[in-house]
């Protein structure tokens, strides 16, 4: 059965969407203000797809199943999940997602992209259907990374979440069900930690950009990526895992490490971190970067999905 997904803005996040859709074989119908976005979001296509041919495509994936139309009406006709990917200005959002609560179809699922704000919060201004405006909270690159984040809000039912769930894994995603609203979601939370904390460090005069993300690249990171944060401290434990790991880790909690006060942006931190960051890049223009990191995603992601794939829900086609 054909799909189709409805895109609402196509900056970076939106036009993940539209590479992922297509990929999976689904129509994608886009709409956004800005007269120069059809030709941004085909050439973003056309970048992402060697990529995409590399992880597999579906049947009938064709970036020509994508159509560009005038307002919100004519982008919702017809769709089974509606993506909202608009700035992050509650009052924008509200009253984007209160037109297509409106005008989309009753069975289509409006998801939105929101890095930040709670479902609950979204769906105030909806007056049709607003149990179905969740949040899906993707990562970027949306067409490469599976997780989308998805929470429900007060008048969401257990049964919208999971057609959401079902829509998501036809995209090849790797639904990750939120049991609670929080601002921020669950990943995000964690990398606002690291962030501030690498912030701190730089400030500080401790480290440069590029010797912390040699920290992660190296070292954590690699472990992170197969097993995240819980069950690398498992192994720590060694045969006793987890238990002994905090009987005898534990106490260092109490030691005054953390900085999660995130520190001031002053103009000399932030000439740190941009000089550091242009001194990694060694001259290489942000679209070299982003091919040399789909390249690196798509074997890594082989590689979860050959030694991890049950625990991580990453069976079949990612």
């Amino acid at each position: 059965m054909s799909r189709q997904l409805s895109v609402i803005g196509t900056g970076v996040i939106g036009n993940g969407w539209i590479a992922r859709a297509l990929a999976n074989g689904w129509d994608v119908v886009a709409f956004d203000p800005d007269p120069a976005a059809e030709a941004r979001t085909r050439a973003f296509v056309d970048n992402a797809w060697p990529s995409l041919e590399r992880r597999g495509l579906a049947e009938g994936a064709d970036p020509a199943r994508l159509t560009f139309v005038g307002n919100l009406e004519e982008a919702v006709a017809g769709a089974d999940l509606v993506q909202e990917n608009v700035p992050e200005r509650l009052e924008l959002k509200r009253e984007i997602l209160a037109a297509l609560d409106a005008a989309a179809a009753p069975q289509a699922i409006l998801g939105s992209s929101t890095s930040g704000f709670k479902p609950s919060d979204l769906q105030q201004a909806c007056t049709n259907s607003p149990g179905r405006v969740i949040v899906a909270h993707p990562f970027n690159p949306v067409y490469l990374l599976p997780l989308v984040e998805l929470v429900g809000g007060e008048a969401t039912q257990p049964d919208q979440i999971e057609q959401a769930q079902g829509l998501y894994r036809e995209l090849a995603m790797r639904p990750l069900v939120v049991r609670r609203e929080i601002e921020g979601h669950i990943a995000d939370r964690l990398m606002e930690a690291l962030w501030r904390e690498a912030l701190h460090l730089v400030n500080d005069g401790i480290a440069t950009t590029e010797e912390i993300d040699a920290a992660v690249i190296y070292g954590c990171g690699l472990r992170w990526s197969l097993m995240g944060t819980f069950l690398t401290f498992h192994l720590a434990g060694g045969d006793a895992g987890m238990r002994h790991m905090l009987e005898q880790f534990g106490p260092a909690l109490k030691l005054p490490w953390t900085k999660l006060e995130a520190p001031e942006l002053t103009d000399e931190l932030i000439d740190k971190v941009v000089e550091g960051c242009e001194h990694q890049a060694a001259g290489r223009s942000v679209s070299e970067l982003d091919r040399r990191r789909d390249d690196f995603l798509v074997e890594m992601l082989d590689l979860v999905q050959k030694y991890w794939p049950e625990a991580e829900g990453l069976e079949g086609r990612i």
